[in-house]
């Protein structure tokens, strides 16, 4: 089992939830997959097709929606990352997205335009070819965002031993 944790971000509708999907089918026959998801608005809605939270479990995973005011495993209350990832039981990828103050090795996804506001805190970003890449600093890694076995191999070498999560 690997035990890893990674985390993603951008902006909304910079194809976050489409890169994790992507990445949970790929690992869904192979490896067990958990997904947490932040919803900052609480406006996630369970079960509904085409919602996010629809689409991950059809991708093979299981999965949270972490607002802030409640934890879909339909707890009335926010839980620690680390209590729901415990929940999940043995996983071996456990991906997170949003939450940006978890301190987790972080892919932002960008397309379109450069969020320079996520430079802080990530190690990578993934792109496409809308992306001029010469404006991504040095020591950021650039990943191709078509690319779900690229990200995967990133992840291997990048991610946290869920063991380690705060």
């Amino acid at each position: 089992m690997k035990n890893l944790a990674c985390a993603f971000t951008g902006r909304s509708n910079s194809g976050k939830t489409t890169l994790i999907e992507k990445l949970a089918k790929e690992l869904a026959f192979t490896h067990k997959v958990a997904i947490i998801k932040h919803d900052p608005k609480d406006k996630a809605r369970f079960d509904t097709e085409g919602k996010d939270s629809y689409r991950f479990y059809q991708a093979g995973a299981s999965v949270a929606v972490v607002s802030s005011v409640k934890t879909t495993i339909m707890l009335q209350e926010s839980r620690s990352i680390k209590n729901i990832a415990a929940s999940f039981g043995e996983v071996d990828y456990l991906f997170v997205e949003g939450l940006k103050e978890i301190p987790l090795p972080r892919i932002a996804v960008m397309r379109e335009e450069v969020e320079e506001r996520f430079f802080p805190y990530i190690k990578a970003v993934a792109v496409d070819h809308t992306i001029n890449k010469k404006l991504i600093p040095q020591g950021i890694d650039i990943l191709n965002l078509n690319e779900p076995l690229e990200i995967l191999a990133w992840i291997d070498q990048n991610a946290l031993p869920i063991k380690e999560m705060q």
